[in-house]
C-alpha cells in the first residue's frame, strides 16, 4: 500500500519541485523598471571612456554620453561572470530590453573582455576584434562601462553596453 501510494505522489511531487523552485542562474532584475542614478567609476573605467571617445571622435564620430544606468547593468553582469565563472554574453536579452524600457534605447550593443590588466589593453584587444570594434564605432549615442574584479583571482571582467536614442 505504501509502494503504491509513494509511486502515485512521487510524479506529483517532480511536478511541484520543477515549478516552485527558482533559478540562481539569471541576473539580478531588481532593477527592472527603475533608473538607477549613481554609480562610482574607477580609474580603469574613467581611462575606457577617454579612449574610446577619443577614437571614435578621432575618426568622425559623434563621442557617446556616459548614462549610469548602462554601467550598473553592465556592473550586473560583470558580477554574474564573476560568480559563475564564465565569460559570456549570457542574459543580454535581458538587459538589452531593460535598456529600451527604461531608457528608450532603439539599438543596444555590448562588449565584453577579461583578464586584461589595464585599460589599454582591453581597448586594444575590442579594437583588434572586428565585433567589437564595430560596436566601439557603431552608431550609438550613449554607453556605459563596467571594470570588476574577481576578489577569488585578482582577475578582471569588463562589460561595455552601447545604445542609440532617438
Amino acid at each position: 500500500m505504501k509502494a503504491k501510494m509513494f509511486r502515485a505522489l512521487l510524479p506529483l511531487a517532480i511536478v511541484f519541485t520543477m515549478v516552485s523552485c527558482s533559478s540562481n542562474s539569471s541576473e539580478d532584475n531588481s532593477t527592472a523598471n527603475k533608473v538607477v542614478t549613481t554609480y562610482n567609476y574607477n580609474d580603469t573605467e574613467l581611462k575606457l571612456i577617454t579612449l574610446i571617445n577619443n577614437h571614435r571622435q578621432s575618426i568622425g564620430l559623434n563621442a557617446l554620453e556616459v548614462i549610469n544606468h548602462i554601467s550598473y547593468k553592465s556592473e550586473e553582469h560583470n558580477i554574474y561572470m564573476i560568480d559563475n565563472k564564465v565569460v559570456n554574453h549570457d542574459y543580454f536579452q535581458q538587459r538589452s530590453d531593460n535598456l529600451i524600457a527604461v531608457l528608450g534605447a532603439t539599438k543596444v550593443g555590448e562588449n565584453i573582455a577579461y583578464n586584461y590588466q589595464n585599460a589599454e589593453s582591453a581597448f586594444s584587444a575590442w579594437m583588434n576584434s572586428p565585433a567589437h570594434k564595430a560596436n566601439l564605432e557603431g552608431d550609438y549615442t550613449h554607453f556605459g562601462i563596467s571594470v570588476s574584479i574577481d576578489p577569488a583571482t585578482g582577475k578582471k571582467y569588463y562589460t561595455n553596453m552601447f545604445i542609440k536614442k532617438k
